[in-house]
């Protein structure tokens, strides 16, 4: 624990509040809420005994902020919104950025339809959901219309009589759109079509098996191939029906287990009495308590999902958790059942993980752990930024910013610059412009620019690092990022200061790390390049110019880095250029001179 924190703990209040850890960059590594800030905050740093999560989250921490708030139930609300900002990597992150799917039927039409939706909004429709796992709603309204002929167009209906589509000679839909059914007999084929949805699927097999029974008569053999497969999957629903649990049940249940390195969270989703989907994930998380990690992972799950009327849990969490859902923990009968069904996935899940978390750890952190020890780095790098120029005979030059999280890309991170000023091939100077311009933004409001790295990786050599390193002095960041370059022949690693670059292990997992992020940022470049050049050449003023084709306009910039590089060369030196003629030369120099 170093001087700075020994100060701040010094100041903490007692009051509820969030608390932000951050590493020695001063990067964002973990989010906390607290009901007292003093008393939580004080337990990372004190003596006693802390799951080993906890201990790795702490050995990276530099100092640490704090926010006061007027109640814990403020706190909640803020905790959540700083880690949706910051994507600290010691907090639980949902995975997947997507709601789960919906059926949405709009049931205030006169003629109502069903979509599929991943949103659910107060607008008087009738939702049903979510759909998770190996349940697709989209073949859920194909089974729909298949047996009640309900209209799928986005249309919007007039007074104005129209001729039916092709689904209804195919008996797929009323033809609402033609007046071949009253709102009332409509409606009525709704109120079927969303009993099934609720779980009354008796009815509706007996229609897809006569309706299979018919195409096999007269020989549709493909059409009753796929409405067999839509009966063997209304089936398969009926399986998951929740033994002692009313048709109406409405229910979440999450289970959190962890070994004190990683942990896994198990959702299971039932609506209607019938399970809709089992998911797991994997999670690491530096809370002191478990109960914590569970508040944490509700506030994100349902600020992206419908709240059930009960969520079931298989341990207490705070009264001031801002849900509106029933929350409990269940103690006897059906409910304390499924919370076991829940845990017994979420720990098999963790079993399975375990091993190819291990193998990730050694890919991702491992290997960042290693390049701090091997580089003698001042912090294990989190945060990597690695910058590639791209350009041909220096026309459209362009740089990249690639940025890897705990060794991963984070593409939303990624940055690109049009090089400007140089009219000329010059990569020390594009270098230096985009580091000046990516260090200016540190206090602006773009998410990534505001962000300091704890490592910068340089595709080039000594040269390249000297020239970039002089750009960190300059905004008096030497102290507190670390800067090396990578040279692609040998991949051989220069330090600062040392005039005899490292060579790390072939196929070690610290140097695989650099490579990848160093073939990113060229990737990165290359495209941005491209990209760059095909609309430059499309928007060519040279492009009046008969007998200029692709090819010979693509030697003439190769030659000549701009038109008004072509404008000072003379009719001579146009003819040199591979394709183009003395005639044609004489063209693009009376031409361009007009310009």
């Amino acid at each position: 624990m170093n001087d700075k924190i020994k100060q701040s703990l010094k100041t903490l209040t007692t009051q509820p509040g969030v608390y932000v850890m951050h590493s020695k960059s001063g990067a964002v590594i973990y989010v906390g809420k607290a009901k007292n800030l003093k008393n939580r905050v004080s337990q990372y740093f004190n003596n006693s005994p802390k799951p080993t999560k906890v201990m790795a989250m702490v050995q990276n921490v530099e100092y640490f902020e704090y926010f006061i708030t007027l109640s814990e139930r403020d706190a909640f609300a803020l905790e959540n919104n700083l880690i949706k900002k910051y994507k600290p990597f010691y907090n639980i992150l949902l995975k997947d950025d997507k709601a789960y799917p919906y059926i949405r039927v709009t049931v205030k039409d006169e003629y109502p339809r069903m979509e599929v939706v991943r949103k659910v909004k107060k607008d008087g429709a009738k939702y049903f959901g979510p759909y998770i796992s190996s349940i697709s709603p989209y073949k859920l309204i194909k089974i729909v219309n298949m047996a009640y002929p309900l209209r799928t167009c986005k249309q919007k209906l007039t007074k104005k009589v129209q001729r039916p589509c092709l689904n209804y000679s195919l008996g797929l839909c009323s033809a609402p759109c033609a007046k071949l059914v009253s709102p009332k007999d409509y409606k009525q084929i709704v109120q079927k079509a969303m009993d099934f949805l609720r779980g009354n699927d008796s009815e509706i097999e007996e229609i897809l098996q006569k309706k299979m029974e018919v195409a096999s008569s007269h020989e549709n053999f493909e059409r009753a191939l796929e409405i067999r497969d839509m009966i063997k999957m209304v089936r398969a629903l009926k399986q998951r029906v929740v033994a002692d649990v009313p048709n109406d049940y409405v229910v979440d249940v999450i289970s959190y287990v962890n070994n004190g390195v990683i942990g896994a969270i198990c959702v299971m989703t039932i609506r209607h009495g019938k399970v809709l989907g089992v998911t797991s994930q994997s999670v690491v998380d530096a809370s002191l308590s478990e109960s914590d990690t569970m508040e944490s992972f509700l506030m994100q799950y349902y600020s992206r999902h419908e709240q059930p009327k009960e969520i079931l849990l298989n341990m207490p969490v705070s009264e001031n958790i801002d849900l509106q859902a029933k929350i409990i923990v269940p103690k006897k009968a059906q409910k304390k059942r499924l919370v076991e069904m829940a845990t017994l996935n979420a720990k098999e899940h963790l079993e399975k993980v375990q091993y190819n978390e291990d193998i990730e750890y050694d890919k991702t952190i491992g290997a960042l752990e290693k390049l701090k020890q091997k580089l003698n780095l001042k912090n294990v790098p989190n945060r990597m930024e690695c910058y590639d120029i791209s350009h041909i005979s220096g026309t459209n030059q362009v740089a990249s910013m690639v940025v890897f999280i705990a060794g991963r890309p984070a593409k939303k991170m990624y940055r690109k610059f049009k090089i400007q000023g140089l009219n000329k091939a010059d990569d020390f100077e594009s270098l230096k412009q985009t580091l000046m311009r990516r260090f200016k933004e540190l206090d602006g409001e773009d998410e990534s620019f505001s962000q300091k790295p704890d490592l910068m990786v340089i595709d080039g050599g000594k040269g390249q690092l000297s020239s970039t390193y002089e750009i960190l002095k300059e905004f008096n960041l030497e102290t507190d990022i670390d800067m090396i370059s990578l040279a692609k022949q040998f991949e051989e690693v220069f330090i600062v200061g040392q005039s005899q670059p490292i060579m790390l292990e072939r196929g070690s997992s610290e140097l695989r790390v650099l490579q990848s992020i160093r073939d990113e940022a060229h990737r990165f470049a290359i495209t941005f390049h491209r990209k760059l050049r095909t609309k430059n050449e499309i928007k060519s003023p040279l492009d009046d110019i008969k007998g200029l084709g692709k090819v010979k306009k693509k030697a003439l910039f190769n030659q000549f880095s701009s038109v008004d590089e072509i404008k000072k060369a003379s009719i001579e030196e146009l003819a040199l250029v591979k394709g183009i003629d003395m005639a044609l030369a004489i063209k693009i120099k009376n031409f361009v001179e007009k310009l």
